[in-house]
């Protein structure tokens, strides 16, 4: 049983079972997520016989920091992390001027399998628990030696497939006795698991929603992401609209933008059309080009004409800063780098 990744409800149902007081359950709950030890006998205000208990039948799962890449301007820090059964998995740190963000992965590898991105190259090995989700954000922030406001679940992996094991990783870190992130300091990204959109949305945890949507048609949306063939684009757009609807909290449009794929004034008008009227906002993010395969970056001229295309359509549109590329930032690259070595 991986006590690291109960709610505090559940701890607290675990130590009556135990025959222990209820209130070691928050104390428990504490020491993983608010102190971030690691294991049992450094939680001093538990009795011996508990501490061997659990450090016997309960350990903590491993999480360490395998290696860390830093970019050139100090604003971007990639990790690989090591799981138990030697899983290597992969978690990015943005630093901007309102703070810092963390990129976490929800799975090992992606079965996904876009075709411009690095995270499916060497395929789906399993789900994350919340604790190795929630870990590597501990880890970081113990190497950068402060607290990180803000955490985007968009690395390495589908949230949305991995779904209780994501609900429980939200309300352990949203728990005013743990991390404390505000839920609208957390986002989710998907590649549009539709029956899993409808669920989240009439959860109402009041996290943020962001889709990757990456193209204006289904025709494109199909040849860049096999999961588009599942659904529609309708389909999807009406369950981001639900999801709008039920949680009042817009929904991010991710769109990267590939030279001569997805980035011309036609896509951005067809892609504004689709997007008129809705609970929006898109963010546009030019390309993070992945050794091996032949999508590239637009230039910043037709990323800009893609801009004020969006822009005189009223669709609210940000360009993503670019980030990152001096160390392979972009989903899965490292790890997929890593396990060929």
């Amino acid at each position: 049983m991986d006590i690291a990744s109960m709610t505090l409800e559940e701890l607290e149902g675990f130590v009556l079972a135990h025959n222990e007081k209820k209130y070691r359950a928050k104390q428990i709950f504490k020491w993983i997520h608010s102190d971030f030890v690691r294991n049992f006998s450094q939680m001093t205000n538990l009795s011996r016989d508990f501490q061997g208990l659990l450090e016997r039948e309960h350990p903590i799962s491993s999480v360490e920091i395998e290696r860390k890449y830093e970019s050139f301007g100090n604003e971007v820090y990639k990790y690989l992390l090591r799981l138990p059964k030697d899983t290597i998995i992969e978690s990015v740190l943005m630093k901007y001027s309102y703070g810092s963000s963390v990129c976490l992965s929800t799975q090992a590898g992606c079965a996904m399998g876009c075709v411009f991105c690095a995270s499916g190259e060497n395929g789906f090995l399993r789900n994350l628990s919340p604790y190795e989700i929630l870990a590597q954000m501990y880890r970081i922030q113990e190497d950068i030696g402060e607290r990180i406001g803000n955490i985007v679940l968009m690395g390495s992996g589908e949230p949305l497939l991995n779904f209780d094991n994501v609900v429980k990783f939200i309300k352990i870190a949203s728990d005013e006795n743990g991390l404390n992130i505000g839920r609208r300091h957390i986002t989710l990204s998907t590649c549009g698991i539709v029956s899993a959109i409808y669920k989240l949305a009439d959860l109402r945890l009041g996290i943020n929603l962001a889709l990757s949507l990456h193209a204006s048609n289904d025709e494109i949306r199909r040849e860049l992401m096999p999961a588009a063939h599942s659904y529609n684009m309708d389909e999807t757009l009406k369950a981001c609209d639900y999801y709008a609807k039920t949680t009042g909290r817009r929904i991010t449009y991710e769109y990267a933008l590939i030279k001569g794929v997805n980035d011309k004034e036609k896509h951005a008008k067809e892609l504004g059309t689709r997007l008129k009227g809705r609970l929006c906002h898109v963010n546009l993010i030019p390309l993070n080009e992945v050794l091996g395969k032949d999508f590239k970056r637009p230039g910043k001229k037709a990323i800009q004409d893609f801009y004020d295309v969006l822009y005189r359509l009223n669709i609210e549109t940000t360009v993503r800063r670019e980030l990152g590329g001096d160390v392979t930032a972009a989903c899965g690259q490292l790890r997929a780098e890593f396990l060929e070595e």
